[in-house]
């Protein structure tokens, strides 16, 4: 059975359609998978579903919330997902604290003179917020190197034995959201179409192989 290939989620909010259009288009064009949405509020209801590991989002929406109200109600939800603002204003008029997210890039829009420049800043967003090691050993477990920070904290839980009912109740999250999340967690690590094996067990003994019996408190 052929691996399911790790790809890097991008979440761009943009008021602006061609601005919108162009960092989308940056972002796939640099490997990434790309949801674009031209609202925080679209975005957040697809938030879960999508399971981004960067938000790349303007300030200035429009609309309410704007870019920094959504990244902090993102970081409550998915202290994984990296942060970027696309924004008109100076850095130096952004009060240290001001509900940015620790590890926030900051990227002037009036003065990008490449998608390079673009890319480059996302990346030092997500490197401000390591991604578990990719690079596993080859064998049973080496499918963990695909699954994305969410993916492997739905696996920690599952590896807990808790229901879907009560990883959505700690994750504060839908019942509908973490069955696809954790649907797309079993698919990464192979386990979801062997009729022989029950997915649930073997994703967790693959958790257990691998990092040992988690605790709550991790």
């Amino acid at each position: 059975m052929k691996e399911a290939a790790w790809v890097r989620r991008a979440l761009v909010v943009e008021d602006q359609p061609l601005m919108r259009s162009l960092v989308a288009d940056a972002l796939r064009h640099a490997g990434f998978e790309v949801h674009d949405r031209p609202s925080a509020a679209t975005a957040l209801a697809d938030l879960d579903e999508i399971d981004p590991d960067v938000l790349v989002t303007d300030i200035d929406l429009g609309s309410r919330p704007n870019g920094m109200e959504m990244a902090t109600i993102v970081h409550a939800r998915a202290p994984h997902c990296a942060t970027v603002f696309l924004t008109n204003y100076p850095r130096a008029s952004i009060a240290p604290g001001e509900g940015v997210p620790a590890g926030s890039v900051f990227l002037d829009k009036v003065a990008l003179e490449s998608v390079e420049q673009l890319v480059a800043a996302v990346e030092s967003a997500l490197a401000e917020k390591p991604l578990p090691p990719r690079h596993l050993p080859d064998g049973p477990d080496a499918a963990l190197g695909h699954l994305t920070r969410t993916q492997l904290d739905v696996l920690r839980c599952i590896a807990l034995g808790w229901s879907n009912a009560e990883i959505a109740r700690r994750r504060a999250s839908s019942l509908r959201s973490v069955e696809k999340m954790v649907t797309r967690t079993f698919d990464a690590l192979g386990v979801n179409h062997n009729p022989d094996i029950n997915p649930r067990v073997a994703a967790a003994q693959l958790y257990v192989r691998r990092f040992g019996l988690p605790a709550e408190s991790d």
